[in-house]
């Protein structure tokens, strides 16, 4: 979920200076070039150095973090693409809340009760987030959580 609650904190007012705001940009353009390489290693047939000669191109890390970062992703089929689809996941659930709730929804409320149930697959989270959102609007807290 880490993606997620940076995505969450720059909505609600963290990252105001530009430094800091360069930064989750940066951190954004790393996750993005996971995404090309894990893709591009296990659906496309990359070799290791095609892999490297990628991420010496498109993102100005060390050669440490490069070599590692290569071999994480040779090894650990699809870890990318699944953070960024569990980040998709939880923003459609959260875009789903704020609709349902319009001046209701509290996004910190929300983050909370995600995050406080711990690594979740996709579809109980959704009857998580189904959970509160009635919560929310009934005020009375169901057994589910």
């Amino acid at each position: 979920m880490g993606t997620v609650c940076r995505a969450a904190r720059k909505e609600v007012g963290f990252y105001q200076d530009p430094v800091s705001d360069y930064g989750r940009l940066s951190s954004e353009l790393f996750r993005a070039v996971r995404l090309v390489v894990d893709t591009g290693i296990h659906s496309e047939g990359w070799s290791r150095a095609q892999v490297v000669e990628f991420f010496r191109k498109y993102q100005p890390v060390d050669e440490p973090t490069i070599q590692t970062e290569t071999d994480r992703y040779i090894a650990w089929p699809a870890q990318a693409l699944s953070y960024k689809l569990g980040q998709l996941k939880f923003r459609e659930l959260r875009e789903r809340a704020k609709k349902e709730l319009g001046s209701k929804f509290d996004i910190r409320s929300f983050h909370d009760e995600m995050l406080n149930g711990g690594v979740l697959p996709l579809d109980l989270l959704d009857s998580r987030t189904n959970s509160w959102i009635r919560e929310q609007k009934t005020g009375i807290k169901t057994a589910a959580n």
